[in-house]
């Protein structure tokens, strides 16, 4: 039987989630990426609460391309901004199953120049 390559990222994402768990004082930095969009959100596990979110579904992200490493990085900028508007300067990353590779890594990257700390 064939193991789709889907279901493989949802079990190292399961993986993942073992270990990284977001708490009031330092979220969750959480990353999605499809074919087409990256999305990033903060996300506070304990409360359930997205607190702020980011991606390239948004009418201001359309410009320049939304599948690109540059978009990438600004989504993770926009988010980081968002977050320190909340109030969180720290978070924990969550790669969501995905390597820490390319856009994923450009996320962390963004949100690390616009200063979060992870």
């Amino acid at each position: 039987m064939r193991v789709k390559t889907n279901d493989s990222r949802r079990r190292r994402h399961l993986r993942v989630r073992k270990k990284v768990h977001g708490s009031a004082a330092r979220p969750r930095l959480a990353v999605f990426r499809s074919n087409k969009h990256i999305y990033a959100q903060v996300i506070d596990d304990v409360s359930g609460r997205t607190i702020a979110s980011a991606s390239t579904m948004e009418a201001s992200a359309r410009g320049d391309g939304t599948g690109t490493v540059s978009a990438a990085r600004s989504v993770g900028e926009r988010v980081a901004d968002r977050a320190k508007g909340a109030g969180i300067n720290t978070v924990v990353f969550d790669r969501g199953g995905f390597k820490y590779h390319g856009r994923v890594a450009a996320v962390a990257d963004g949100a690390r120049s616009a200063g979060l700390e992870f």
